[in-house]
């Protein structure tokens, strides 16, 4: 038993510092019940054939197809539409849709899908969006409560129970706890919100939500160490790409933009074109190049390629045109990094922007630090704002994919605009169907069936572009931690070491009645879901709950719901669930705003809910 629970504290501590991966945490766990002989190697790797595990796969699957095809996106919108600008509308029916949607999709996923419509929605209204994205955050994990499938702790416990010997839960059981929690969310986000969120924001910047182009330029210094250079006709620079040039390696300056003069001979109709300075850009005569970096390098280069370096006065056939970036042809937009991006800890060279999308990196934010100097190198960090330029098609292809990054900073009104795919009829039969099989008992098919299905069927009817695309909408971190930790439990059971933490809280709790009992249970999960995921910290208490229930003889469906609940309501931090982290850029948030709005609510929620639980699910 000693041992086993050295494993565990040695592993929460490792799920706390955040160093190694959550999931090379649970392996290494898992491995080291294996060498000491504590599990079996069938009992280690049961977890891999959960089928909590195997329906979490799916779900990641479905939901992806649901923003492939851009259903979820459209209904959304629509619904969001009805709020007009009425700021308190607002508020409520961003936390009713999102958690509306967090109901049957994963809580990350549609955090990433209500990010773009939010800050445009709040634009329209002239309202500060670090008032409403915490709350889109929290009400996506409220959402999850709604449905057996709406989070990970909940399929947990009715894993457990149903091995426990007891019934399982059906689809809705969840459904009044839900509302309950959103219910309390909302009533006291709408203070809270109001006190701690938009006064910090008002005072820095009362029209932050409102951000146009040239703001976010002035925002990245844009304009700073901008240069024009022009390819005269002696120059070396004529005919060759900037690949060729080798302009970043060799003079250590970033080539942004080239406009090019256009062929009319009319005088009066002379214009100049935009486009994005990629790889393989010829760079012709006349053409005008917008370098940014130190001027002792522009200017070597400019020397050196015998070009011409123009001052600030000298138009470019348009008396406004000076040293500034345009937003015609091309544009800048802001995307935040998803936590199960392919590019967190990749440098900035290595991913893949320019060659796949003709975009380029212009500036980082990470919390409140701009990089903007030596990006080339920099590693790319989860929940990173990346600012990017192309042309707009391109910044336009960014958004479509939703499992990597987050669009933020494309022009509002076209982050509002919702693109109806094809294949969303599909998908919305596909999940209308799942969710019918699952809700009703008298349909001889298991829930996990349901799933499988259900994702195969989005696949095979074209929902994804490829089989590679329904891959990568699955969090395989994840689905490896849950795999690696279920095991956990029962090693935990085997040992006695669920008893012995079972006996301890009904001997000093237990005296004081079954609520006290609960309230230990509730607390003790909602701590350490401050600290670790809250999968994990559901996997390791569930059991522990039922334990206790057990040995007091009364029904374990309360304390189970307890931690279900606990471990899913964790707002007080920003690295308790992926949500919070996820708006903590964009909303421009610090640790300490999620104490001053989260622990409040976590704390009234966990109070109410000790009290209603025991009212649905008597002891």
């Amino acid at each position: 038993m000693i041992t086993t629970v050295l494993i565990l504290l040695l592993s929460v501590v490792f799920f706390v510092s955040g160093k190694v991966r959550s999931d090379l945490v649970a392996l290494c766990a898992l491995v080291l019940l294996l060498l000491f002989n504590i599990l079996t190697p069938s009992e280690a790797l049961s977890g891999f054939s959960s089928s909590v595990v195997i329906m979490m796969v799916g779900l990641f699957v479905v939901g992806g197809a649901i923003f492939k095809t851009g259903l979820a996106k459209m209904i959304s919108s629509r619904i969001l539409n009805l709020a007009g600008t009425n700021e308190l509308k607002l508020f409520i029916l961003i936390m009713l849709v999102t958690a509306a949607i967090g109901a049957f999709v994963s809580n990350t996923g549609t955090v990433a899908l209500m990010l773009p419509i939010v800050v445009s929605m709040a634009a329209s209204g002239n309202i500060n969006t670090s008032r409403l994205l915490m709350p889109l955050a929290f009400a996506s994990s409220m959402g999850g409560m709604m449905t057996l499938i709406g989070t990970p702790p909940n399929l947990v416990i009715h894993e457990e129970l149903v091995r426990a010997g007891y019934k399982g839960l059906s689809f809705f059981t969840f459904t009044p706890v839900g509302v309950i929690c959103l219910t309390v969310g909302i009533i006291v986000l709408i203070p809270l919100s109001k006190m701690f969120l938009t006064k910090r924001a008002d005072k820095k910047d009362k029209k932050k939500a409102t951000k146009s182009l040239k703001e976010l330029a002035g925002e990245y210094q844009l304009s700073q160490n901008l240069y024009r250079v022009e390819a005269k006709g002696n120059s070396t620079i004529s005919g060759k790409t900037v690949q060729e040039l080798g302009i970043a390696q060799n003079y250590h300056v970033t080539v942004l933009e080239i406009r090019r003069k256009s062929s009319t001979s009319k005088k009066f109709f002379k214009t100049m074109s935009q486009e994005v300075a990629g790889a393989n850009s010829v760079i012709q005569e006349e053409d005008i190049l917008y370098i940014r970096g130190k001027f002792e390098n522009v200017e070597r280069f400019a020397k050196e390629t015998r070009s011409e370096l123009l001052d600030t006065h000298k138009s470019e056939g348009d008396p406004r045109n000076g040293s500034e970036l345009e937003f015609n042809e091309i544009g800048i937009a802001e995307i935040v990094l998803m936590p199960n991006s392919h590019l967190i800890n990749k440098p900035v060279k290595d991913s893949g922007f320019r060659e796949n999308f003709g975009v380029n990196v212009l500036g980082i934010q990470r919390k409140k630090e701009y990089l903007l100097k030596n990006l080339k190198d920099e590693k790319m960090h989860s929940g990173d704002v990346v600012l990017v330029q192309g042309n707009w098609a391109n910044i336009a292809r960014l958004g479509e994919d939703q499992s990597e990054w987050v669009v933020l900073g494309q022009p509002l009104a076209e982050a509002a605009k919702v693109t109806l795919n094809h294949k969303a009829p599909i998908a919305a039969l596909i999940m209308i169907g799942m969710v019918v099989t699952m809700m009703f008992d008298f349909i001889p098919v298991e829930p996990v069936t349901a799933v499988i299905v259900a994702a195969l069927l989005m696949v095979l009817t074209g929902c994804f572009r490829n089989v590679e695309e329904a891959y990568k909408t699955i969090n395989w971190e994840s689905i490896v931690l849950i795999a690696a930790m279920l095991p956990m439990s029962l090693a935990l059971e085997k040992t006695g070491a669920s008893e012995w933490v079972s006996n301890t809280l009904v001997n000093g709790l237990g005296g004081y009645g079954p609520y006290v009992l609960m309230a230990g249970i509730y607390f003790t999960t909602s701590l350490m879901t401050m600290f670790i995921s809250n999968t994990a910290t559901a996997v390791l208490l569930a059991p522990i709950a039922l334990s206790a229930a057990v040995q007091m003889e009364i029904s374990p469906y309360p304390f189970m719901f307890a931690v279900a609940v606990a471990a899913s309501m964790c707002f007080a931090s920003p690295f308790s669930t992926p949500p919070n982290a996820l708006v903590m850029g964009p909303g421009r948030y610090t640790f300490m705003d999620y104490v001053k709005v989260g622990l409040p609510l976590q704390i009234i929620m966990g109070v109410v809910m000790i009290f209603v639980l025991p009212l649905l699910f008597p002891f």
